[in-house]
């Protein structure tokens, strides 16, 4: 589990691919203090598992699925990654709940500075799209950011100087791919009211089912 809060930029040193799957090595400095095999790390919001260690890198495993999944094929030695180690039990939630499971993959469409900070308007998938809402939490690239505007396939963040600083979105450019993730709560609550409506009869979610419901 982790927050969206990205501890460092990282950078790919390897990317290493053959018929018995892919490897990526990156390293890092922060959270590389008290890191051990096994454990999960988020790499642009990608939940891995560390599989080697060295002094100053580790090595992650990556599977097809995560490939298809994500925008980590693209990686290339030299590329800036957001990382950030696992929430410690007792640790801060200085973001949301973020599972490193990623949705979908999404695009920066337009770039606007406005005041001290800058705004992305990112086109997302619908089964990204289906779970996000103005002012709530989404995961892009592994960073926990707030939904200042949304559209019928696309939203927009704003990021102020310092989240700037801490990932790569200082040098992301339209046309350049993020991970997505949707609040996981929103999937919970789905899930929930559609299973319970199902047992009542109910084929769909509407205003006044939810009514009833006390929401």
């Amino acid at each position: 589990m982790f927050t969206g809060i990205v501890e460092e930029l990282g950078e790919l040193v390897k990317r290493q691919s053959a018929a018995s799957g892919t490897y990526l090595v990156m390293k890092g400095t922060r959270v590389m203090d008290d890191l051990a095999l096994g454990d999960s790390i988020a790499v642009n919001g990608v939940c891995l598992t560390v599989a080697r260690l060295t002094a100053s890198s580790f090595y992650a495993d990556v599977m097809p699925e995560t490939l298809r999944k994500t925008n980590l094929y693209m990686l290339k030695p030299g590329d800036k990654v957001n990382l950030e180690r696992a929430l410690p039990v007792g640790g801060r939630l200085g973001g949301h709940f973020i599972s490193g499971h990623v949705d979908g993959v999404g695009e920066i469409i337009a770039v606007q500075k406005e005041g001290n900070a800058l705004v992305k308007k990112i086109n997302a998938p619908p089964e990204v799209l289906r779970y996000t809402i103005k002012k709530g939490s989404i995961a892009v690239d592994g960073t926990s950011l707030t939904v200042v505007d949304l559209g019928k396939n696309w939203f927009t963040v704003s990021l102020i100087p310092h989240t700037l600083q801490q990932t790569t979105f200082l040098t992301k450019r339209s046309g350049d791919t993020v991970n997505l993730e949707a609040d996981m709560l929103a999937k919970y609550v789905e899930k929930l009211l559609l299973e319970t409506g199902r047992e009542k009869g109910q084929s769909s979610i509407s205003y006044t089912y939810l009514q009833e419901l006390g929401f």
